[in-house]
């Protein structure tokens, strides 16, 4: 028996080292699509107006038309896109006559979204959600206004994924459809401003400051607005 276990030991001793356990993605293929469709549209990959052509997506992601499908029907439900019986799922234009409630719906549910948050954020979340800031703040020191408005939604989907308050944050999705983030973002200043906001918010969860953390995202929310209100 105990040469038994010393030939283990050996054996697991000169074993190559284990790669680090990959994030299983929970969501389905028609969720991971639909998150693709909403980063590219908030991106300005995909512009206001413009037609969604399901064999095109489904090409670029190299997955079949149903997904693809059932994606376009979620985002058309939440307000990303419209349908058309002629032209197919078209961008939905922006409606400047809406964004007064919807920056005030986002104070307060992407306040509850980030309070709960600050109670379940991990050391691992923070240094993904650090890394993502510096992303952003990388694409706009470049000039790829695109790539921070993409990497920007992608920070704040992280953010409150975090919650695990998944009926809130579709409820979030569905306003951050009709809000103008491509033109906040072309103000010029933004990127840099964003970035210090997305600062701020990380340093009050690093300190595990809810209430801190809060007013973060609170004047995050409200400097572009009132950026483009001024512009």
């Amino acid at each position: 028996m105990e040469g038994t276990l010393q030939s283990l030991t050996s054996q697991e001793r000169d074993a190559p080292p284990q790669p680090a356990p990959q994030r299983i993605d929970p969501r389905t293929k028609e969720e991971q699509v639909a998150d693709f469709l909403r980063e590219g549209i908030i991106s300005g990959l995909f512009p206001r107006g413009s037609r969604l052509k399901q064999a095109d997506i489904a090409e670029r992601l190299q997955l079949s038309i149903t997904p693809v499908r059932e994606a376009l029907k979620l985002l058309e439900a939440e307000g990303y896109v419209t349908g058309n019986s002629y032209r197919g799922a078209c961008v939905a234009p922006f409606d400047a006559s809406a964004s007064e409630e919807v920056l005030e719906l986002r104070l307060l549910l992407e306040s509850r979204l980030l309070r709960a948050t600050c109670e379940k954020v991990s050391a691992q979340d923070i240094a993904e959600l650090r890394a993502l800031a510096d992303e952003f703040e990388q694409a706009f020191n470049v000039g790829d206004r695109a790539a921070a408005r993409g990497v920007n939604y992608r920070f704040h989907r992280r953010l409150y994924s975090i919650a695990a308050m998944p009926q809130t944050l579709h409820f979030v999705q569905i306003l951050w459809a009709r809000y103008p983030f491509d033109l906040i973002n072309a103000v010029e200043g933004r990127g840099q401003e964003a970035a210090r906001e997305h600062d701020a918010v990380l340093a009050a969860l690093l300190d595990g400051d809810a209430s801190a953390a809060m007013l973060a995202m609170r004047r995050h929310i409200e400097s572009g607005w009132s950026l483009l209100k001024s512009a």
